[in-house]
């Protein structure tokens, strides 16, 4: 072996050695997701935020738990960077900023992704090999869960404030009373936020999956807004109603098999000067732009767990993807006859359209 070779091979096991490391991480950061998720599920994040220096006996009474698990528990938060621990009482702290991210109902709501993911496996891989889709009713309720928490929360953070706003024309008939439809619907969280900022309107969501309206309208109620919202299972290209002044897809466009066709329904059953409104997930036009997103691993993996699979389960299968982008978005819309399209809006996770014919 020459110098150089053995150079070489020293590199490549240097090499080697880094991505071990990585992956090792990469692990760790799956294990600590499913502990954050325990804390999340049995409240001991609020605990520790409410309770300043805690011991696990103290953590554990006051969240009803038992001290020999809460202590295991906390010895990996504080392994994980979350938590200060102070070996002179054996007490935790919980930082104000840590408090705050995990503590956050969105945050860690994304958590129950991965978990989600490890559940629906099989299915996937029987997708892989056989190239059919897997219906999102057909996905582990972790799914629902996960997509309702992260997404509501990146609602309550930008819909009202920023998205609505932006609608050029649409605020003030929100205001004075408009007609709104919600396509693939879910839980409902966005339409219940606009129907408790515009009680004057009405707003109708739809949804094929049966599960998810029979919670929309269980969650309007809680909200005090059953009055003004109505939710029924409707596919996305066969929905009643027409003149609507505002027909939204929240987070759902790239998820369906046939987006031009549900954009072309939608555009029939708008008012003469109705909008469409597009939330989509933050995604650049090409796959070399996108690699450069901190978002787009995870971004490429619910695609792949989620979003392609949904649409190759319907009819024509588009497949778009999570990460669609701008431009093929516009080029679904353009097929579907809609003449004006505008980037109206942008937040860390979501592109906002507004779409007229």
């Amino acid at each position: 072996m020459t110098t150089q070779d053995m150079h070489t091979n020293h590199d490549l096991q240097a090499e080697v050695q880094q991505h071990a490391q990585e992956l090792l991480g990469l692990i760790t950061g799956a294990a600590t997701t499913a502990m954050i998720v325990v804390g999340d599920r049995l409240g001991l994040y609020q605990a520790l935020a409410d309770g300043g220096l805690v011991t696990s006996q103290r953590l554990a009474e006051s969240t009803g738990t038992r001290e020999r698990y809460v202590r295991e528990w906390l010895a990996q938060q504080a392994a994980a960077g979350f938590l200060r621990f102070d070996p002179a009482d054996e007490s935790f702290t919980l930082p104000p900023a840590w408090a705050a991210v995990l503590t956050d109902p969105a945050l860690v709501g994304a958590c129950l992704n991965p978990a989600g993911m490890f559940r629906d496996l099989d299915p996937l891989l029987r997708a892989f090999r056989s190239g059919e889709g897997i219906p999102w009713g057909d996905h582990d309720p972790l799914v629902f869960e996960t997509t309702e928490r992260f997404w509501a929360g990146q609602y309550r953070d930008h819909l009202l404030s920023e998205w609505i706003p932006a609608l050029d024309g649409l605020s003030g008939k929100l205001t004075d009373g408009a007609t709104v439809a919600d396509i693939g619907t879910g839980h409902g969280a966005a339409l219940i936020m606009l129907a408790q900022a515009f009680p004057s309107s009405r707003f109708f969501g739809f949804d094929s999956h049966g599960p998810s309206i029979l919670t929309a309208r269980e969650r309007a109620a809680a909200a005090g807004v059953d009055d003004r919202v109505t939710f029924e299972i409707a596919p996305c290209h066969r929905y009643p109603g027409q003149d609507y002044d505002l027909i939204a897809f929240f987070d759902t466009l790239h998820d369906l098999g046939d987006p031009v066709g549900a954009a072309a329904f939608a555009r029939n059953a708008l008012a003469p000067d109705g909008s469409l409104l597009i939330v989509e997930p933050q995604a650049a036009d090409d796959l070399a732009e996108n690699l450069s997103n901190p978002a787009a691993p995870i971004g490429y993996a619910a695609s792949t767990f989620m979003c392609t699979p949904n649409s190759l389960s319907q009819p024509v299968g588009l497949a778009l993807g999570g990460q669609a982008g701008e431009r093929r978005l516009r080029d679904v819309l353009a097929e579907a006859g809609f003449d004006t399209v505008h980037r109206i809006a942008d937040s860390p996770f979501n592109m906002v359209l507004q779409a007229r014919p």
